[in-house]
């Protein structure tokens, strides 16, 4: 596989469950999904179906769940102490609620998300089931760009593996939105 390919792709995901399909997300023309290829910054699997198309291609696949973010797994359901989630000796309620995705740090330091799935008396019952998880996904669309990335798209693009958030200037991964997608 050549690496170091510029893609931009425009697409809408399906997501496939049971036989039923869902529109889940679009990339549109205007803000195409871009990435870098052989770098291991999008699944594997897609990556595989689109390496060889050019632009202007237009492509309809899906990669089943096992081979895109794994089966839902119940275990994945746990149990945080409520007093992580204290600021300032409060619980922070307005923030963490049924439903709401946590950014947490894991003790090797690796930023990960979680939802909120209850609040109970003295624990917040969080799961670390990726959104998709269990969920064939189904990308219906056409490359947008595919071309040999420059050295400045790679310079650009090691700054944001190490740490920097690239394209809206780093100040925004604090919070883990700054509202342009860079982030996610």
């Amino acid at each position: 596989m050549e690496t170091n390919k510029y893609i931009t792709v425009a697409y809408k995901l399906y997501t496939v469950e049971d036989g039923e399909r869902d529109f889940t997300e679009e990339a549109t023309v205007e803000h195409p999904f871009q990435f870098i290829s052989g770098l291991g910054l999008t699944l594997e699997a897609f990556e595989n179906q689109l390496k060889d198309l050019n632009a202007g291609d237009k492509f309809d696949f899906t990669i089943a769940s096992a081979d895109a973010y794994g089966e839902y797994d119940e275990d994945h359901i746990i149990d945080l102490p409520k007093n992580i989630f204290l600021i300032d000796g409060k619980f922070d309620d307005t923030r963490i609620k049924e439903g709401a995705v946590i950014p947490l740090l894991t003790a090797e330091g690796q930023h990960i998300n979680g939802s909120v799935v209850e609040v109970k008396d003295d624990v917040v019952v969080m799961d670390m089931n990726h959104p998709l998880a269990g969920c064939d996904l189904n990308f219906v669309g056409e490359v947008v760009t595919s071309r040999p990335a420059t050295n400045e798209e790679l310079a650009e693009m090691a700054r944001m593996m190490s740490g920097g958030c690239g394209g809206c200037g780093g100040g925004c991964c604090g919070d883990g939105d700054c509202g342009d997608g860079c982030c996610h």
